[in-house]
């Protein structure tokens, strides 16, 4: 590339934390974390429980301040800036859990969504898009939000995050306690939204199921970055990464 050369936008990250470290009061949580989220790219957060993940994705969405470092999304500097300055810029977070309005319909969920970003009018079209991409939401149109399963609210949040384009989805433990086959159809409704040009932030208990999705992986250790990469360059070495252990010794030539 010449020094006039223009670089192309997969080369400039969609996010990026440098050096950044956070606390809970006298607790400090990370330290100098350095990641980054490509354009139209999954990257996979693992690590033991305690490990930072979760405070990495506060961080990112505005909810936790800094006590070193920067955050950077789409090009621009969004350190401790307000949680809802952030999502305008096209940041959402989905966490274990509801995620939705539980007394609302689920008609009233996504009308909600749809009204504040697109206007009365974009509602109707908005409307089709999200039952045409989880019929299972069609049918239960009227249902209340509240009532539906676990895997059924996910994808109600899931539909918000797909039919309106933002650009990164921080996912934080999304499948948690459910059962198997439900992880099959969240993770089904995940490859959609990263199908339509939305990155994702994924933090994830099922790691298997995190890196087929994942094109980059992240380990964080005691709130510290020990692994930095590809997929494919910590094949057989996720378990050790995340439990801190030594890499293991080759035998002795026999």
């Amino acid at each position: 590339m010449t020094d006039d050369a223009v670089p192309g936008p997969e080369a400039v990250p969609l996010l990026e934390l440098r050096g950044v470290s956070a606390a809970y009061g006298p607790y400090e949580a990370l330290f100098d974390v350095s990641l980054q989220v490509r354009t139209g790219r999954a990257l996979a957060l693992v690590g033991a429980n305690g490990a930072g993940k979760s405070t990495v994705a506060r961080v990112v969405s505005g909810l936790v301040p800094t006590t070193q470092g920067s955050v950077r999304f789409d090009g621009r500097d969004i350190t401790d800036r307000p949680a809802y300055e952030i999502a305008r810029r096209g940041l959402s977070q989905l966490t274990e859990g509801r995620s939705v309005f539980s007394s609302l319909s689920v008609e009233e969920n996504l009308t909600l969504a749809f009204r504040r970003a697109l206007g009365r009018k974009g509602v109707p079209d908005a409307l089709a898009r999200a039952y045409e991409a989880f019929p299972r939401l069609g049918e239960r149109r009227s249902q209340s939000a509240g009532t539906l399963s676990g895997g059924e609210q996910r994808m109600l949040a899931l539909a918000r995050v797909l039919v309106l384009h933002q650009k990164l989805l921080v996912v934080d433990e999304l499948s948690f306690g459910l059962a198997p086959a439900v992880v099959d159809e969240v993770y089904g409704a995940l490859e959609q939204v990263l199908t339509s040009g939305t990155s994702l932030l994924l933090i994830e208990q099922h790691v298997d199921r995190a890196l087929v999705l994942a094109d980059d992986v992240v380990v964080l250790s005691k709130g510290q970055v020990v692994y930095d990469g590809t997929v494919a360059g910590v094949e057989g070495r996720v378990a050790d990464l995340v439990l801190g252990r030594p890499p293991a010794r080759p035998g002795p030539v026999v």
